[in-house]
């Protein structure tokens, strides 16, 4: 597994680098994904969130995530092994939309970013909310991941 990481919004957030490899391990290990993939992920401003989720949505609006999948054939997730990477996803996190979501529901700047990450992934991995039985799956799983990464990064 690889983690490309672009971070467009300011330096102060460079260390989400590492938070972001290690969220990723831990995923990819609770979820047994076998194949080696890639994820990228940029951290933006709400500019270009709200361009992006415009241009390939049609909703002219902040929002906190963007995940685009790269694979839509979720049938193999897990199963295929292979050695060269092959790149799931993009996720692109709003920080400033991620900022004022912390405050307003009392969560650290962290744990809310991180939280986003998680979220995206979990969509790049076919995960949806939709409907509530898949929310019921997914929601539980975001705060599975977080908490094993949490337990992890005390040890």
């Amino acid at each position: 597994m690889e983690l490309s990481f672009d971070n467009a919004f300011s330096p102060d957030y460079d260390e989400f680098e590492g938070e972001f490899s290690s969220l990723l391990e831990v995923a990819f290990s609770m979820l047994e994904v076998k194949i080696p993939y890639e994820v990228d992920v940029s951290l933006v401003d709400d500019k270009t969130i709200q361009e992006i989720n415009r241009d390939y949505r049609n909703i002219d609006r902040v929002t906190d995530v963007i995940s685009f999948a790269f694979n839509d054939d979720k049938s193999d997730l897990g199963k295929i092994s292979g050695d060269c990477p092959r790149l799931l996803g993009e996720i692109f996190i709003d920080i400033p939309q991620a900022l004022r979501q912390a405050k307003e529901i009392g969560n650290s700047s962290a744990r809310e970013i991180s939280f986003l990450f998680v979220h995206g992934l979990l969509h790049l991995l076919g995960y949806d909310h939709m409907k509530k039985e898949d929310e019921e799956i997914m929601f539980p799983l975001q705060e599975r991941i977080l908490s094993a990464y949490l337990e992890k990064k005390k040890a």
